[in-house]
């Protein structure tokens, strides 16, 4: 499944859900993390949303992709509560 995760530097939450990222293990995870702060319509778009994460889906032609934002994810979720979410939209 392929991930991007809008954050910026010093974002404690957003390095929470990275952290938690990396340690699920029963979902196969590729992780974009992107900094809002390097691209004008990233920061408008998720300044005050971050941490956003995204599932990438291709398009029907396989030519591009569209991204899929995801239900915002609880700094308390755990790990396991994660992972059961990107089961869910893994499909």
């Amino acid at each position: 499944m392929q991930l991007i995760l809008y954050s910026k530097p010093g974002c404690h939450l957003c390095e929470g859900l990275q952290e938690k990222l990396s340690q699920i293990t029963t979902v196969s995870i590729e992780l974009d993390v992107r900094d809002i702060s390097t691209r004008d319509d990233w920061r408008m778009a998720y300044e005050y949303e971050i941490p956003v994460l995204c599932r990438v889906q291709p398009t029907p032609d396989g030519n591009s992709y569209t991204e899929v934002t995801l239900p915002r994810v609880s700094p308390r979720a755990s790990v396991a509560q994660i992972a059961q979410l990107l089961q869910k939209y893994a499909q």
